[in-house]
């Protein structure tokens, strides 16, 4: 049988049952194109979301290549002092 989300085939079908006696046949396809259309309208947010990160991923990108350059100057600067250190403690 299908199972989808831990629900078993019966299950769906008394689910869908429910939902005809609760709502009436007149009902439903309303509430089929309310959900549909909020579903249209979630993806369309979903998608300029994902155009906006897409747009400000070059400028993130430069910004973590200067953090990361950063970092890497002050490892060599640690090292460097290390170093110094330990030749002086010889």
């Amino acid at each position: 049988m299908i199972e989808f989300l831990f629900i078993s085939g019966q299950e769906i079908v008394i689910l869908g049952l429910a939902v005809l006696l609760l709502f009436g046949s007149k009902k439903i396809p309303e509430m089929a194109r309310g959900l549909g259309k909020g579903m249209r309208e979630f993806r369309k947010a979903a998608d300029d979301i994902k155009r906006e990160l897409n747009n400000a991923a070059p400028e993130i990108s430069d910004e973590l290549k200067d953090v990361g350059k950063s970092i890497k100057d002050s490892a060599g600067d640690v090292a460097k002092d290390f170093s110094k250190l330990k030749d002086g403690l010889k």
